[in-house]
């Protein structure tokens, strides 16, 4: 339908956000309306509503893609809001969002268009089978709205005193309404999500409501979350109530430092009758709310909206550590607040943007906890969109609205990098896995082949990957604050062996799509990027280059090493003399513990998940988050903020090591992807004396459980669905095949 609609937009700029206005007036003699549906988009996010009653459960829509590329529409199914009307008022508030709102942390807004649009049609289709078809064209009319202003990183501004009812009923008060103008748009950008749209999820109250130091009013609402407040309050007409909102505290106040410029502030002005409200057009990364302005006398209620992309709940995990059960806890939080229309490293600083090494490690975590594959398969169109763009090249963030940004003397000119470019890979190689849907990988097949045989034009000489700016072991706890680059592991080492991961799963997609002249390419290039790898990196006598924990964990786990025994022992050793606490940044640490499990090191890898002191996955636990952090030391053991610039209390990335627990602790992994055939393999440890794991896979739930009892026994309940088989694997026991159904076993732990 929206092949014949148009863009349009306020014929002059309007001092709020623009509230877009028609009239639809039924035809007449056909009988009762059996189906009406409205499908809309827009530049800059909206909301519309018909009647005054909104159309659907979205918010923040059409969300972020890549604009050049592609512009999501919804449609929804208005039926029951138009039938039986003669008129119909259909209004569209339009806020900036991500068209034309800031973005990035090197300034700057309105990188796609300083116009705010919308487009939308509304068919209605009646008894006797005529179809009436509205669009957005020059009859429509805009006007100033309620919200005063509103950026996703600064907030939003309501003035109830502007609101008024008749903007939803027919003939009501026109003279607020102006012209509009039609834009000079591409409407074959439009396109239909691919994955789902975002939407309020639940509501939390306030745990601790009480005043500051300095005589603030603080609100804790116990967990570190995506969204924002609303409530309904009475107050003097004018007045003029301020929440501004972060994630921790600092000596007794809001610790907004890690904020950097976002202002992450909403402001509410009252009409002196009953307000509501709820501010739909930003979005703020927050455990705590410092109030001014409350009405005196006025009880505080208020409750905090959790907002992000509508997945569904697939796997579960538990265990008898509750601090492990609370990291758990963390990173499926993390993983929500950042999964807000697309995988953002944080929510809530001015950046917010898809940076493709985080989810490039994380995935494998994600596509268990959630139903992910619309929400990436939607990421990655706008990753191949970006990439055709750049003759290859993967940028650092998806959508890449760096390009547009001038960047800092410091910042590193855009190029192929290590993790964060072989997302356009590992992350169509994680859905096939999670999954079994080979379309995907048919899907981003070109993107994949893209991205290896740019980065082959990179290699040196030597035939390994170390001639160009890498971020390598991002975050490396040893690394400088202010250098988090200068990692102990060589950037040449990393580099390398994540290209021969790509290459290695590239080879494999083209065998399995039936691209044999490219399989027999890559398996080739990939045997001597291996050959190059050993020749340049590794000693005669085993040690890898830098010789620090990412390096071995790299090659033990991509398979850069005919024998692991040395590099096994050695990364043992060199964990022990960390004292168990981590070691690795963003390259090693998603990796460590199952290098350190696969080459025998079981209770290593126990003890370095278990460990307490920072660096470690525990110690934030025991500091009170409730999400993943974004550095191990985000905040130091007196409770003060990590001093750096660059420190959020809301990343997934660190969270990686889920992936570990689910398959190494839980015991459920895939043999064959989309879990048609499972391995059953829970390997107990660290003094754990149960654990369970749940996933819902396409044939159905998966289910494992084990307890050890005092005489060291090991007692597993499995449950497998209708069309899976499973390989049981204890220590003890050969390797056995168990069909569907339920199984219960056990064996003495040797």
């Amino acid at each position: 339908m929206l092949h014949t609609a148009r863009m349009i937009s306020p014929a002059v700029e309007l001092g709020s956000a623009p509230l877009f206005r028609t009239e639809i007036t039924l035809d007449t003699g056909h009988g009762a309306v059996t189906r009406a549906t409205l499908t809309i988009s827009s530049l800059g996010v909206h909301e519309a509503r018909i009647g005054g009653r909104p159309v659907g459960d979205d918010v923040l829509s059409p969300g972020w893609t890549s604009y050049e590329h592609r512009l999501r529409h919804l449609s929804h199914d208005v039926t029951e809001l138009i039938a039986g009307k003669p008129v119909s008022v259909l209004t569209v508030l339009v806020g900036n969002g991500w068209y034309r709102g800031r973005l990035g942390f090197m300034g700057g807004s309105a990188f796609y268009g300083d116009r705010l649009g919308v487009i939308a049609a509304c068919e209605i289709t009646f008894a006797d089978g005529h179809r009436q078809v509205v669009v957005t064209d020059e009859t429509w009319t805009a006007g100033n709205s309620d919200v005063l202003a509103d950026d996703l990183y600064d907030g939003q501004t309501i003035d109830a005193r502007r609101r008024s009812g008749k903007w939803f009923v027919p003939d009501g008060e026109p003279e607020w309404f102006l012209p509009v103008r039609v834009l000079d748009f591409d409407n074959s950008v439009l396109t239909p999500y691919i994955g789902e749209w975002v939407s309020r999820q639940e509501s939390l109250s306030p745990r601790k409501v009480w005043e500051s130091p300095t005589g603030r009013m603080l609100i804790d609402f116990g967990q570190n979350l995506v969204g924002w407040l609303r409530f309904t309050v009475r107050g003097p007409a004018g007045s003029e109530i301020r929440i501004r909102h972060a994630e921790v505290l600092e000596d007794g106040e809001l610790g907004v430092r890690p904020l950097r410029d976002a202002q992450a502030t909403d402001r509410f002005v009252l009409s002196g009758g009953d307000d509501f409200f709820e501010p739909t057009m930003t979005f703020h990364g927050f455990r705590y709310a410092e109030v001014s302005g409350w009405p005196a006398g006025v009880p505080l209620d208020v409750e905090a909206v959790v907002v992000h992309s509508r997945l569904e709940r697939t796997g579960d995990f538990a265990c008898s550590d509750e601090l492990l059960n609370r990291l758990h806890r963390n990173i499926v939080w993390s993983t929500r607040g950042n999964f807000l229309d697309l995988p953002t490293d944080c929510p809530q600083r001015n950046e917010r943007l898809g940076w493709t090494g985080d989810i490039a490690v994380f995935a494998p975590s994600a596509a268990y906890l959630y139903d992910v594959r619309g929400f990436l398969g939607d990421w990655l169109t706008d990753l191949a969109a970006e990439q055709r763009a750049a003759d290859g090249l993967v940028p650092f963030v998806i959508p890449d609205v760096l390009k547009y940004q001038p960047a800092p003397p410091d910042f590193p000119d855009p190029d192929s990098t290590a993790f964060w470019s072989d997302a356009a890979v590992w992350v169509p190689w994680t859905l096939w896995q999670a999954y079994g849907d080979r379309s995907i990988l048919a899907k981003q097949y070109t993107s994949m082949t893209a991205h290896v045989r740019r980065v082959r034009t990179l290699l040196s000489p030597s035939g390994v990957w170390d001639g160009s700016f890498q971020f390598g072991d991002w975050l490396d706890p040893d690394a400088p604050a202010d250098a988090p680059a200068k990692a102990k592991a060589d950037p040449g080492v990393v580099a390398t062996a994540a290209y021969y991961r790509s290459l290695t799963l590239v080879a494999q997609t083209a065998a399995l799509l039936g691209h044999d002249a490219d399989a027999a390419e890559f398996t080739e290039l990939a045997a001597r990027v291996r050959i190059a790898f050993s020749r340049e990196y590794v000693d005669a006598d085993g040690t890898v280059r830098s010789d620090c924990t990412t390096v071995y964990t790299l090659a033990i786990v991509f398979g850069l090493l005919d024998d692991t025994s040395f590099a096994g022992r050695r990364l043992a050793e060199l964990v022990a003399d960390s004292g168990y606490r981590v070691s690795t940044g963003f390259a090693g640490t998603p990796y460590i513990t199952d290098a350190l499990t696969v080459t025998g090191h079981l209770d290593a890898a126990y003890r370095l998940l278990l460990e307490r002191e920072c660096p470690s996955w525990l110690y934030p636990v025991t500091m009170g988050a409730t999400t993943v952090w974004e550095r191990w030391d985000s905040m130091l053991p007196d409770g003060t903020i990590n001093p750096g610039e660059m420190t959020s209390f809301n990343h997934y990335a660190l969270g990686a090591v889920a992936d570990w627990m689910h398959r190494t602790v839980g015991g459920i992994a895939p043999l064959e992807p989309g879990y048609s055939r499972v391995s059953i393999a829970p390997r107990p440890g660290g003094g754990l004396t149960w654990a369970r794991a749940g996933l819902r896979t396409r044939h159905g739930r998966i289910e494992v459980s084990w307890r050890t009892g005092p005489d060291g026994a090991l007692a597993v309940d499995v449950t497998l669905p209708d069309g899976v088989t499973g390989v049981l694997a204890l220590d003890g026991r050969p390797e056995v095949e168990i069909a569907a159904g339920r199984h219960s076993l056990s064996t003495t732990r040797p």
